[in-house]
């Protein structure tokens, strides 16, 4: 252990903070690389993933996302891989896996539990599900259940705050937690029990069920459970009843926005309310206009 190091464990023990067992953990060497069978499929899967970007590159977050599905983190292999069908090198793919907390650098479990301890979900107790759950699993923020089975982690916002305290298992909602339903679902999850989270699909699927999810895949699976629940459409209801009082319509009860001239039209509208259409994105080698009306330039004309 070196001197930093020493230092860095004793002053999370003055404070009476668990020293992350995984912390900085680096990108480990694979062993071995995939065999035939595992590299005719991956090829297959990425070349889907990299043919709907116009520059392949831009195909990293998923292609990483898309290793982990089959090795359940990102391995030496997976980047080597992610480089070889991208067109860069392992520093580039580095980079970028080190990054994004969702990327594993090291064995994750069947099942990732994100407690939320930002200042809502603190308040409403995250606090103390996140006490209580670590105790009970003997394990700390980033660490993993000897089965395998869990993966704890301290999550600074699960964007569910209308629910707080949320859990959530693999990013699936568990809603209005307490330390006791939280500990319960945790150990169903590693008896092999379904679980039904408060919104989504019926069951919460795999880290690596859902990693294939976020590389692009579709698990067929969207259409399942609750959407968005009464709470988090309180306002959107609210917005109706005024449509209803007022006689007038501003759009929020259709399905699809109108993009016409006339719907761009906010003159007739509400003090108060807004319209906006969405920008064009610009040429990936061009610069953008510049308010005065110049004309646009190229990267290659700089």
């Amino acid at each position: 252990m070196s001197v930093d190091d020493a230092e860095i464990r004793e002053a999370y023990e003055i404070e009476g903070i668990a020293e992350p067992f995984h912390r900085l953990t680096p990108i480990q060497p694979s062993e071995s690389g995939y065999d035939e069978e595992q590299l005719t499929a991956l090829r297959a899967d990425a070349a889907q993933i990299i043919a709907r970007y116009p520059h392949k590159r831009s195909a990293l977050l998923p292609l990483l996302h898309l290793v982990q599905s089959v090795d359940g983190y990102v391995t030496g292999r997976g980047v080597t891989f992610c480089a070889e069908q991208l067109e860069l090198t392992d520093a580039e793919v580095t980079g970028v896996a080190t990054f994004y907390t969702q990327y594993k650098r090291h064995p994750n479990g069947e099942y990732t539990v994100g407690v939320c301890t930002n200042t809502l979900c603190a308040v409403m107790g995250g606090d103390l599900i996140f006490e209580r759950l670590s105790e009970h699993l003997g394990i700390g923020s980033d660490e993993t259940t000897e089965d395998g089975k869990i993966t704890l982690e301290r999550v600074e916002c699960n964007a569910a705050c209308d629910y707080a305290p949320v859990v959530m298992a693999n990013w699936e909602f568990m809603d209005n937690q307490t330390p006791e339903s939280t500990i319960d679902f945790v150990e169903d999850l590693r008896a092999g029990k379904p679980v039904r989270p408060s919104r989504g699909p019926n069951a919460i699927c795999t880290f690596k069920q859902v990693s294939r999810v976020l590389a692009g895949f579709n698990d067929g699976l969207a259409d399942q459970g609750v959407g968005a629940g009464a709470a988090s459409l309180a306002g959107l209801e609210l917005v109706r009843a005024d449509e209803r009082e007022s006689g007038q319509n501003t759009g929020a009860t259709q399905g699809s926005a109108d993009t016409s001239d006339e719907a761009a039209d906010t003159s007739g509208m509400q003090p108060g309310r807004h319209s906006s259409q969405d920008t064009p994105a610009n040429d990936p080698d061009t610069l953008p206009q510049s308010s005065g009306g110049e004309a646009q330039q190229t990267k290659d004309e700089e």
